[in-house]
């Protein structure tokens, strides 16, 4: 899945999500990095729920994330 977007301090970004446990995220070291910090905490999987701690191998947990902080622009499966 290949995710394009901005960070909150209007950086753009372009990262594929991997599904690989050796490398989630391949693409913006910043990204890389929010995952990373992010992975076993709570995540919202849409706007009401559910809550569940993201796992940075399911591509739904971390563009929940990413949705949650940044803004994604496009999402090409």
């Amino acid at each position: 899945m290949l995710v394009t977007g901005t960070l909150e301090d209007g950086a753009a970004y372009q990262v594929e999500i991997t599904e690989r446990a050796e490398q989630p995220v391949v693409g913006s070291r910043r990204v890389r990095e929010l995952v990373e910090q992010y992975t076993g905490r709570p995540v919202l999987l849409g706007p009401l729920g559910p809550l569940q701690d993201l796992v940075a191998t399911e591509p739904t947990g971390v563009l929940a994330l990413l949705r949650q902080h940044t803004t994604v622009v496009e999402v090409r499966r």
